[in-house]
């Protein structure tokens, strides 16, 4: 398919499933919007041997001040987003009695505030121009919980929940909202939970495959390619009708 013409905007992009998702939509001819801190200068150079835009905007998507700027700035340099990718999102294991208040505070604001906040300053370009995708990275821990992860459980049913709502009131024009659920996807955030077996005396193939057999029956790891094949569909004709939808990638985790 073509996405030439569209302009993506992918949150949390200069790295892992991001990325991932970013290098998808370049190769379809998308025009690109990155996001994320840190330089961007070699992502950028690398996305445009694809032939399309790319830019980049360093919002911190926990400050809802700063993602109207980057929405300003997609306007103002690209002429607007026609397919949003919320994709950021950080985490943090502990119980919750034990779990810190700033953490719980800023795991919601990015993994789910900064979801609704994208979402509500995007949608009216959307309709203006009669056409949109939104695509809301979420995780197999919006539709099931796990020990130790209150806040990013809580944010990933959230951000379900806001998918569907935006999908019913969206249901009527070309503009569609999903999420994606993927299981474990090999990307800093989990190799932070290998590590720490790791540590504990772990030989880092066991670790690895430890994580996997916990959850994952396929013992193999979900890959960011897979991801952002899977935008694509949504963003095609074909994926027209799938509305509200939680669309879980998992290796059979959810098949338990």
């Amino acid at each position: 398919m073509s996405l030439k013409g569209k302009t993506a905007l992918v949150t949390g992009s200069t790295s892992g499933i991001g990325l991932g998702i970013a290098q998808s939509l370049a190769k379809a001819g998308a025009d690109l919007i990155l996001n994320g801190f840190g330089d961007a200068s070699k992502v950028i150079a690398e996305l445009q041997q694809f032939g399309g835009k790319v830019g980049h905007h360093p919002a911190d998507v926990s400050d809802p001040a700063q993602i109207a700027d980057m929405i300003h700035y997609a306007e103002r340099e690209f002429g607007g987003i026609d397919i949003l990718v919320n994709n950021a999102g950080i985490q943090h294991v502990s119980s919750v009695e034990e779990f810190p208040v700033e953490r719980w505070d800023s795991i919601i604001a990015i993994n789910l505030s900064s979801v609704f906040h994208s979402t509500r300053l995007t949608l009216p370009g959307m309709r203006k121009r009669g056409w949109g995708r939104i695509v809301n990275i979420a995780s197999v821990h919006g539709l099931v919980g796990s020990v130790g992860k209150a806040a990013y459980v809580a944010a990933k049913h959230g951000v379900i929940g806001l998918t569907k709502v935006v999908g019913l009131e969206t249901a009527t024009s070309n503009i569609t909202c999903n999420a994606i659920c993927p299981g474990w996807v090999l990307t800093p955030l989990v190799q932070k939970q290998i590590d720490q077996r790791i540590s504990q005396g772990i030989d880092p193939y066991q670790a690895q495959h430890d994580l996997l057999a916990e959850k994952q029956p396929s013992l193999e790891f979900v890959t960011p390619p897979q991801l952002g094949e899977l935008v694509l569909f949504l963003c095609s004709e074909a994926g027209s009708q799938v509305r509200g939808a939680a669309w879980n990638v998992d290796g059979g985790w959810l098949a338990q």
